[in-house]
């Protein structure tokens, strides 16, 4: 990969001051890249090189992730988020928006496109919707106290952890090969380089808050997230990877919420796709969008 670089830009929202990368090419259509969960947006560079010529391409760090703030309270809602991506594609000026997003990333984004579905064109969604019907029954066979006080307990330990410190950049690059091992070593080292910050005493930690391991129990209510996914006027992609945790929803009842959605299921691929299979990720994206 030969990147000239994107510029790095920041917004306000909520206080927090959080980063986005600006690939260039503002007359071009918007293109905003949206990444998951304890990830930031040099996650999607090889994406952004391959569209930037055809596409103004803005990939943005969620709050608590890569070189935006941190929450002071430690609490990291998805609703904020969607705020978040609200406010930057507002502050961008520019609209309405086709969005590639994963993950946590794909969650917020299509509450953004169900709450907005004027501001969307195109978008899509890397298995980002979330826990899967038979995943949340399990969960919900303990009662909402118990789980609450299970959740006060990790909120309570998260406050005394600090960030793991790894010795040198190798440590941190090995820990990323063994959290996903399709990853080509090209991959997990710029990965690591960009999802690390040095600290003072010359080791390294991930920039990502060590709080966004401890979610809320419930985050929204069933039927207005389902409500979220029918306004989507977007054609919307939802990506599924076959070695992935996560649970296709063509299968489990959840593609009956969304009313003009197409599910793809990539092979010998887990939960980054993106990453695992990037040559069909491209292809396939080219054709949608």
């Amino acid at each position: 990969m030969t990147l000239t670089g994107p510029t790095s830009q920041t917004f306000i929202s909520q206080r927090l001051r959080l980063n986005y990368l600006d690939w260039g090419n503002r007359g071009k259509p918007p293109l905003v890249l949206v990444h998951g969960g304890r990830d930031h947006a040099r996650s999607w560079d090889w994406v952004a090189e391959e569209l930037r010529e055809d596409w103004h391409v803005v990939a943005m760090d969620h709050r608590g992730h890569g070189d935006s703030d941190w929450v002071s309270d430690g609490n990291y809602q998805v609703n904020d988020m969607v705020y978040d991506l609200a406010q930057l594609v507002h502050q961008l000026g520019v609209g309405p928006v086709t969005i590639v997003s994963h993950s946590m990333g794909g969650n917020v984004s299509l509450r953004y496109a169900g709450t907005f579905p004027e501001m969307v064109s195109k978008i899509v969604a890397i298995e980002g919707l979330g826990p899967s019907p038979k995943r949340q029954a399990e969960m919900r066979e303990k009662s909402y106290p118990e789980r609450m006080a299970e959740w006060i307990g990790k909120k309570r330990s998260a406050s005394g952890r600090t960030p793991r410190k790894y010795e040198s950049i190798e440590a941190a690059f090995a820990r990323m090969i063994e959290e996903n091992s399709y990853l080509t070593e090209e991959q997990a080292r710029h990965l690591t380089i960009h999802g690390v910050n040095r600290n003072e005493d010359g080791t390294y930690s991930w920039k990502f808050d060590p709080h966004l391991n401890v979610w809320h129990i419930e985050d929204i209510a069933d039927q207005f997230l389902h409500q979220t996914w029918a306004a989507i006027t977007a054609p919307t992609l939802l990506l599924y990877g076959a070695d992935s945790w996560a649970s296709n929803p063509e299968g489990d009842g959840r593609l009956d919420h969304f009313s003009n959605a197409e599910v793809i299921e990539f092979e010998n691929a887990g939960h980054w796709l993106h990453h695992d299979q990037f040559d069909r990720f491209m292809k396939t994206i080219r054709d949608f969008l």
